[in-house]
């Protein structure tokens, strides 16, 4: 991403051209022979920093032929050490350029390392690299220093001496800085990163970052008949938007979009967290093909817990009001988890016959097995069965998962004791699967059922970032001035505030996506609760206390590769 700093115009930008001369060889905190830099701002010279560098080793002749630095020349120079707190004074608050960049730096860089000193990162500038994306073969055969200054007839050549070289790249520097004006390159940022390989696409598209806010908010790539292509989020939407034209976006899928969008539109927003709510809607809304999460939250499942005399676990999409359920899974397969795990718990039936008092059926193998109390042969009657399996399933659920937590970690002891390790793995992901959702659940739950909560952390400037939720779902977004008490905004954000009514489940009226966000939002000690009608609480004994487990038997599975 691009800072403040790299917003400056190219001709107010304070540059040091530098360039080294060396004992050759690799970069390795030594070898360096003589030094110069030439400080420019706007074409005006504003200093010059030279001096020879006794580099503590001998110098090759080839060295000597070619630069006319002799051994006796050096045997007076300081060392390295001693010049390096002259040297990076000198740099300090500037743009680095090199012909041939990364060499200089690295020599740089292992003599500050060597000798104790801070390497100060500059922003460095290549006019090698800047030269290939501005001059094509036909203009110029290479991208020697002495080619270049050459095809700019520039006023300095280069001799293999420091500072004379240093001058010369001065001059192709300026006649690199005439031809980028042509590419829409005006400020250092753009010139690091239009030096860089960039595609066509995002050289040809860059246009489209231009004039977007520097707010938190919404960014909608937009194709010609103005589908949204792709919708993402960031606390500054200007800087963010800029990042998809630089060398860092590689991704395949985003050159692809960036090729087919004509236009980004951005929405301003209060914070971030309104940013992250909106994004989350307008990919619900739209499914934008290039954004691969949260696309579908209409795709979530739940288990059901059917409503007959001996009631199974039910894979739906929809719930009613009197419908035990447990859930939203992102997927039907990670309802099969921990419904297993469920079942590996509790002597709850897993045939999909309607049972009745009245008509039986034939036991499968799982009740020949002791794993089921086989209702379907009336072996248990149904207040055995729901006293068996439905009422502690129902308390893992809403309240208490302790049983089915203790079942599961006696099995997975019991299959490790026996070296039966793959299987105990499959037992900890149902366990894993069940305890996740079971938690989520259960903190989403806390939250919907409260209408209304108002909430407020500190923004940046001093005033207050405000949010109102109703049943789960941001109402109100807004940020009150600095020294200004936020009862006003306040007031005025519930006079306006989205209505919610309330619904059943734990997440009524929003995707749960939506209200975990609010929740990681509400959660942090840094936000306060101004008002909360009801309380705000979960159960006592429920699944929040199996957090640990849950993340130590997650960072398992990553260890071993199971689950």
């Amino acid at each position: 991403m691009l800072d403040d700093r790299q917003a400056v115009p190219l001709r107010e930008t304070t540059f040091v051209v530098l360039d080294l001369e060396t004992t050759g060889g690799a970069p390795d905190g030594g070898g360096i022979t003589e030094i110069g830099a030439v400080k420019v701002r706007g074409g005006e010279e504003l200093g010059v920093f030279a001096t020879l560098v006794n580099p503590g080793q001998p110098i090759p002749p080839f060295i000597t032929v070619l630069t006319g630095i002799t051994q006796a020349m050096l045997v007076p120079a300081p060392p390295i050490e001693q010049v390096l707190p002259s040297l990076l004074e000198f740099l300090a608050d500037a743009v680095l350029v090199a012909h041939n960049a990364p060499y200089d730096v690295g020599f740089l860089k292992a003599a500050c390392a060597r000798h104790g000193y801070r390497w100060p990162t500059p922003t460095v500038l290549d006019t090698v690299a800047l030269a290939r994306r501005v001059l094509s073969r036909d203009e110029v055969p290479n991208r020697k220093l002495g080619t270049l200054a050459g095809y700019f007839r520039t006023a300095h050549q280069p001799t293999h001496r420091a500072l004379a070289d240093a001058r010369a790249t001065v001059d192709v520097l300026h006649g690199l800085i005439a031809r980028l004006g042509g590419h829409q390159v005006t400020t250092i940022g753009d010139a690091v990163e239009f030096s860089r390989a960039v595609s066509e696409v995002q050289r040809r598209k860059r246009h489209l970052a231009e004039g977007l806010p520097r707010t938190p908010g919404v960014y909608i790539f937009r194709a010609a008949d103005d589908r949204p292509l792709y919708v993402g989020t960031s606390g500054d939407i200007a800087t963010r938007v800029r990042s998809y034209f630089t060398a860092a976006e590689r991704r395949a899928r985003m050159s692809e979009m960036l090729a087919a969008a004509t236009r980004v539109e951005a929405v301003e927003c209060a914070h971030r967290l309104e940013a992250e709510v909106r994004e989350l809607r307008l990919i619900a809304a739209h499914a934008p093909p290039y954004n691969r999460r949260s696309k579908y939250p209409e795709r979530a499942v739940w288990l059901k817990l059917t409503d007959e005399p001996y009631p199974r676990l039910s894979t739906v999409r929809s719930t009613s009001p009197q419908d035990t359920v447990l859930g939203p899974f992102a997927s039907r397969r990670a309802a099969e988890l921990a419904a297993a795990g469920i079942h590996d718990a509790l002597p709850l039936r897993q045939c999909t016959h309607r049972l009745s008092t009245r008509t039986r059926f034939p036991a499968c193998a799982l009740a020949e097995l002791g794993r089921c109390p086989a209702p379907c042969e009336h072996r248990i009657d149904p207040d055995g069965y729901a006293e068996a399996a439905v009422h502690p399933l129902r308390s893992a659920i809403t309240a208490d998962p302790q049983a089915l937590v203790d079942t599961l970690l006696a099995r997975i002891d019991g299959l490790a004791a026996a070296q039966r390790y793959e299987e105990a793995a499959v037992v900890r992901s149902r366990l894993t699967a069940l305890l996740r959702t079971t938690l989520r659940m259960q903190r989403l739950t806390a939250l919907s059922v409260i209408a209304e909560l108002v909430a407020a952390r500190r923004a940046a400037d001093g005033g207050w970032e405000l949010a109102i939720v109703r049943h789960g779902r941001l109402a109100a977004a807004g940020v009150s001035p600095p020294r200004q008490h936020p009862r006003h905004t306040i007031d005025l954000l519930r006079a306006t505030a989205e209505t919610v009514l309330p619904g059943h489940g734990p997440t009524p009226r929003a995707s749960a996506e939506e209200s975990e966000r609010i929740l990681s939002w509400l959660e942090p000690a840094q936000t306060r609760l101004v008002s909360v009608t009801g309380g705000w609480a979960s159960p006592v004994r429920g699944a929040g206390r199996f957090h640990q487990l849950l993340v130590k038997a997650e960072e398992a599975a990553r260890t071993t590769g199971g689950g």
